[in-house]
């Protein structure tokens, strides 16, 4: 569990980061803002650098803890881990209680990368990234190139993450209406769904939600 002044320091400093980008916050006013003394700040992280790799960590991983990947059976069909995969994510994405200045960040991070992005995938995204590969390895011909077994996974990813940067844009193509009912479940299965027909195959029907 995190200390209250960790706690602190690493949310409002995620909302200037986020605000400003990394040149133009100030440790100074993130203390402030955070009521903690600027030596909290090398007690906690050691510099500024490593206050704003945290923060990047915690805007990318912060559902991990709390909607984990669950154990999939070696024997459970390929198609439901995956339909099992893509619905976590969205959880992970869409989780009504997800600070807003996590997507903004981490748009900044991904327009200027930095150190940060390579210790999110190494802490974050490969491990998801090679569970996906083991799923789509039951899926795809086994003669495919590796190149394109990765593309079909960047492919299916990419379209959890329309619907988590795209929120504002999809509400205002569809309506509010329309937009209240694309829950997380009827999202996982289109997305397996479709990803699976592209794959020349089709979801079974216990599959789906």
């Amino acid at each position: 569990m995190l200390d209250d002044t960790k706690r602190r320091l690493l949310n409002t400093a995620g909302q200037i980061f986020a605000d400003k980008g990394f040149e133009a916050a100030s440790i100074r006013e993130i203390c402030q803002q955070a009521e903690a003394n600027i030596a909290a700040v090398h007690y906690h992280f050691g510099d500024k650098k490593q206050l704003y790799v945290a923060t990047v960590r915690l805007a990318q991983c912060a559902q991990s803890d709390e909607i984990p990947f669950p154990e999939l059976p070696a024997d459970m069909p390929a198609a439901q881990r995956l339909r099992t995969f893509v619905g976590t994510m969205f959880e992970r994405m869409l989780s009504a209680d997800r600070p807003k200045w996590h997507l903004q960040l981490m748009l900044r991070e991904l327009s200027y990368p930095t150190e940060a992005c390579e210790a999110i995938v190494h802490d974050y995204i490969r491990p998801m990234a090679d569970s996906l590969r083991t799923i789509l390895a039951e899926l795809l011909p086994g003669d495919m190139p590796e190149p394109e077994r990765w593309q079909v996974g960047f492919s299916i990813v990419g379209q959890v993450l329309f619907y988590y940067v795209h929120q504002p844009i999809i509400r205002l193509l569809i309506g509010d209406e329309a937009y209240r009912n694309l829950t997380v479940d009827t999202l996982a299965d289109h997305v397996t769904r479709f990803s699976l027909a592209a794959l020349g195959q089709r979801m079974p029907q216990e599959v789906a939600s």
